[in-house]
């Protein structure tokens, strides 16, 4: 299972990076904004992930 949420939290950020990037070319603040959070939304989910595996050793 570990293994899915880490895919699941890499295509979180590269979703929210494409939205962002998408936002910033057409002027849209509103699609920047959301995909900032969905960035910041895979990297807590990626820093979790990286938390369990330090403490099953």
């Amino acid at each position: 299972m570990s293994d899915n949420e880490k895919s699941q939290a890499k295509v979180e950020q590269a979703k929210g990076k494409l939205k962002e990037t998408a936002g910033r070319a057409v002027g849209n603040e509103r699609l920047t904004a959301e995909g900032r959070a969905e960035q910041a939304k895979g990297d807590a989910r990626q820093a979790k992930e990286k938390m369990k595996d330090i403490f099953k050793r």
